[in-house]
């Protein structure tokens, strides 16, 4: 009898103590988030904005320092809103393989497109602070806006064209060595590019959800699996 009693004391205290290990690695997954969201604003919303001040918009008469301030908050938006959402049951964009908005490190550097022409070309044009400043409230509106934009976890690369992707990655380091500005605007560029084919590719899942053509709940749409191999 007090073995029995002994024994199931001790489940029980073991069950608590699993309940408890439970409990905070789920603590921790969430302060692990916020500190990687933290660093993340840091280092694709602080710092770009404090760049992109300090290089032109300080020489604007009253509001360049509106439109950095613009850069970093919208940045922490993007990001508080991609937390809040972690575990959302209704995520029609992840659950498609889609982004909502312009992700933070696409963000910083798509804000850098005006120094990377003043680096290749030269001209000054590209430093004043009124082409900077619409193209910095440009791209803060884009992180925070509902736009659906294509994610890496979408990527699906075939088996034959494997040797072809590795060849590519291999190609653009060595771009980015031989000629760093000419690469980081051509990337730039190709990925505002493919903005309008992410927002098309994403109107023709919604037409397959509501026929019941595709299910809401299924992880990549087949559309982005064929248009992301073009990423």
């Amino acid at each position: 009898m007090g073995k029995g009693i002994g024994c199931s004391r001790v489940r029980r205290r073991a069950g608590r103590l699993r309940r408890t290990d439970r409990s905070l690695v789920a603590r921790a997954e969430q302060i692990r988030a916020e500190l990687d969201s933290l660093s993340d604003n840091i280092a694709f919303g602080t710092a770009p904005a404090l760049i992109l001040f300090l290089w032109s918009l300080q020489t604007a008469p009253r509001f360049g320092w509106i439109a950095a301030l613009a850069l970093a908050v919208c940045c922490a938006l993007r990001l508080a809103r991609f937390n809040a959402r972690i575990d959302a049951d209704d995520q029609p964009h992840k659950s498609a393989g889609f982004n909502t908005g312009v992700p933070a490190p696409a963000g910083a550097g798509l804000a850098f497109v005006p120094i990377f022409l003043w680096l290749i070309t030269g001209e000054d044009v590209f430093r004043r602070w009124e082409l900077v400043m619409a193209w910095t409230l440009f791209i803060a509106a884009l992180m925070i806006s509902s736009l659906p934009t294509f994610s890496w976890s979408s990527i699906r690369i075939r088996s034959g064209m494997r040797l072809f992707a590795l060849a590519g990655v291999a190609l653009l380091g060595a771009s980015l060595i031989r000629a760093p500005w000419i690469t980081l605007l051509a990337v730039a560029l190709l990925y505002l590019l493919m903005l309008p084919f992410a927002f098309a590719s994403y109107q023709k899942v919604k037409q397959r959800r509501a026929t019941g053509a595709w299910p809401a709940g299924a992880d990549v749409a087949p559309s982005v699996r064929e248009t992301a191999g073009t990423e």
